[in-house]
């Protein structure tokens, strides 16, 4: 019996140290055992000022942020931990916020220098952070790595999660530059708590920890990635705690809607490829639309009048304006008031009355009171029946009575002529779900010959609340876009990277909102004639 019991001891002594070998002990910076300091960075922290002591600086603007470099004492357990990292499986991420690659969760990893950071991390600097802070941490682990090469991107968002206190990012880069990319940009806040603009960019360099306070203005990104030799390594996660309070969420106003512009189809045998104004071509393609429920139009601008448009936004009387803010949109709007001509009477080529009846014709979607619809079709029957009913004297009530009584609603549009360039973007947003709708987009690009799809600048349709991509519509000159959409369809432009070489202008008609390309959209009563199925169902 006590042979069994010394056998047992002795396997748990070997044990335990088994454990210990495969988790290195990770020595972090002697400023943290520094009492001085310790004080100092609480006691700026708090009053939101600047400190700074050796190799840790301390900067409350735009939102508290803390550099510490240097942050593991020994180089041999840095660059072993690095190679631990490099070795992981890595999966691609993208969607309209990221493109990157990221490992798995590391709270469970056994690699002994991933073991030994995370208990350094989630020990004794989590105890030296709460003390900081003045606030009791969650030993809550949260940490894996990401690999950021060439175009790879992290648009602007605020981390807000609940539960999450502080972010921390410890980079294991090759010597950077700023003009490598990559860099840690901090945005500046509105009235409205909404971001503004980059004021701080931190360039990232090997064993240095960055951390910030998450919190509703802790608006930051990771800017594009330009180095095509370098791999922007990194360990990343999030400290726990009790957040901090957020105001009442801003909410945009709506974009103004307006009815279609009382014109007539002059300007359709003026303007367009008269492909598109037979009949028998228009009834092809309302079959192809109610299929798919999307159709592109090659060559739909006559070829003189697309050169005449194209060449005009050109020019330098047309005044372009950024809108935003990031965390939604980056891109340019042109002024109205500033369209040349040609680039005036297109515009209103796309509002008109005629070019509503003639989307009508194209989707079957009424959305002129001349375009039949699927209401017109029962009625008639209805009346058929009834007919048929007086003729053999049988009686009974009409299933169609008072069925039609209610006025139609007159479809509205809004569009935007939008330029984009490298770095242009939408976002989607937490709201977007909530307002969305049925409506027709329509994208008419100019100015972007020979787009590669590896540019980016491509309009996205994806469920709501899945990462499930629908559809995807890519910049084509000449080339008219339509795409109907449901309330649980939403849509975003995919960020612009540094492979593109010719700047895209796209210029939107109908209903568009404010996570669409540069699109319009015809807001629409109902979803539409001829029972079309939802997007998502058949593409």
């Amino acid at each position: 019996m006590n042979c069994k019991r010394q056998r047992d001891d002795s396997d748990n002594t070997e044990k335990r140290k088994k454990r210990k070998k495969r988790e290195e002990i990770a020595a972090l910076s002697p400023l943290l055992e520094d009492e001085d300091v310790k004080r100092g960075v609480k006691e700026a922290w708090s009053q939101r000022a600047q400190y700074s002591h050796g190799g840790l600086e301390l900067d409350c603007h735009p939102f508290p942020h803390c550099i510490i470099r240097n942050f593991i004492q020994s180089d041999s357990f840095t660059e072993n931990l690095q190679r631990e990292l490099l070795d992981l499986n890595f999966h691609e991420k993208s969607n309209d916020l990221y493109k990157f690659n990221q490992s798995d969760d590391l709270k469970k990893r056994k690699e002994p220098h991933i073991t030994g950071l995370r208990a350094a991390l989630f020990g004794r600097f989590r105890s030296w952070l709460g003390e900081v802070l003045g606030v009791e941490l969650e030993p809550t682990v949260d940490i894996s790595c990401a690999k950021y090469q060439y175009t790879d991107v992290l648009l602007c968002h605020d981390d807000e999660l609940e539960g999450r206190r502080v972010a921390f990012i410890l980079y294991l880069v090759p010597p950077w530059e700023c003009s490598d990319g990559g860099t840690l940009d901090l945005f500046s806040t509105d009235g409205h708590f909404q971001p503004h603009s980059v004021v701080k960019s931190l360039v990232p360099s090997w064993n240095t920890l960055v951390l910030f306070e998450v919190s509703p203005v802790s608006f930051h990104q990771v800017a594009e990635v330009l180095s095509e030799d370098k791999c922007r390594l990194s360990l990343s996660g999030w400290f726990h705690g009790p957040s901090l309070e957020r105001p009442r969420r801003h909410i945009e106003p709506p974009f103004p809607r307006s009815p279609h512009l009382p014109r007539d189809e002059t300007l359709l045998l003026e303007w367009l490829n008269p492909l598109y104004l037979d009949v028998d071509y228009q009834s092809q393609v309302q079959q192809e639309f109610e299929d798919s429920s999307e159709i592109q139009l090659k060559n739909f601008l006559k070829e003189e009048k697309f050169k005449e448009v194209s060449e005009a936004l050109r020019s330098t009387e047309v005044q372009w304006t950024k809108r935003g803010p990031p965390n939604r949109r980056c891109y340019e709007v042109a002024s109205l008031e500033s369209f040349p001509q040609c680039v005036n009477a297109c515009w209103e080529l796309l509002c008109s009355e005629a070019f509503f009846l003639l989307l009508s014709n194209f989707t079957g979607l009424r959305l002129h009171y001349l375009s039949p619809s699927d209401e017109d079709e029962e009625e008639e029957k209805d009346q058929e029946d009834e007919e048929e009913r007086e003729a053999t004297g049988s009686s009974g009530d009409t299933p169609s009575a008072n069925k039609n009584n209610k006025e139609p609603s007159t479809p509205v549009c809004v569009g935007e002529l939008r330029r984009w360039a490298h770095g242009g973007y939408t976002l989607l947003h937490d709201g977007d779900a909530s307002r969305a709708e049925y409506a027709l987009d329509l994208l008419l690009p100019l100015s972007c010959p020979d787009w590669q799809t590896e540019f980016g600048g491509f309009t996205s349709y994806v469920a709501n609340e899945e990462d499930e991509e629908l559809l995807t519509v890519y910049p084509e000159e000449n080339s008219l876009a339509l795409v109907y959409r449901d309330k649980e369809t939403l849509k975003f432009v995919k960020h612009i990277n540094h492979r593109s070489s010719t700047l895209p202008i796209d210029e939107p008609r109908r209903r568009t909102d404010e996570n669409s390309r540069p699109v319009e959209q015809l807001e629409q009563q109902q979803p539409g004639a001829n029972g079309r199925k939802r997007l998502e169902e058949n593409t």
